[in-house]
């Protein structure tokens, strides 16, 4: 399977998701995204277009956080006091077209530690 299919296929399971899941003020959708090196969050109002809250692993504090396991458990506590902080307490996962199993699994689990409803 060449790259441009996976890709291709990769956005098509993106669009599948994004047509369920909706982020409001009440309950804003958290998206995460994982690369090779680094790992992104972000808190989405999608009704007025605004990123409420954001989290990566490139910024200067979290260098040492890889994009495994032990970095998806330790940046999802982090941003789940964020949200905390910030007034949210119930969101809605947005997986990015990935499994719900591994690092993604970890990083929902470390949110739902801080007492936040999905």
């Amino acid at each position: 399977m060449n790259l441009s299919k996976k890709k291709e296929l990769s956005q098509k399971r993106r669009w599948r998701i994004r047509k369920k899941v909706r982020g409001t003020a009440d309950r804003p959708r958290v998206a995460v995204k994982f690369t090779n090196k680094n790992i992104h969050a972000q808190c989405i109002d999608d009704e007025r277009g605004h990123t409420l809250a954001s989290i990566s692993s490139n910024v200067s504090d979290f260098k040492d956080v890889l994009p495994n396991l032990e970095g998806a458990q330790k940046l999802g506590g982090i941003f789940g006091s964020i949200l905390k902080e910030a007034g949210i307490n119930s969101i809605v996962f947005d997986r990015s077209g990935r499994k719900f199993h591994g690092c993604v699994k970890t990083f929902a689990d470390a949110i739902r530690e801080q007492k936040l409803d999905f």
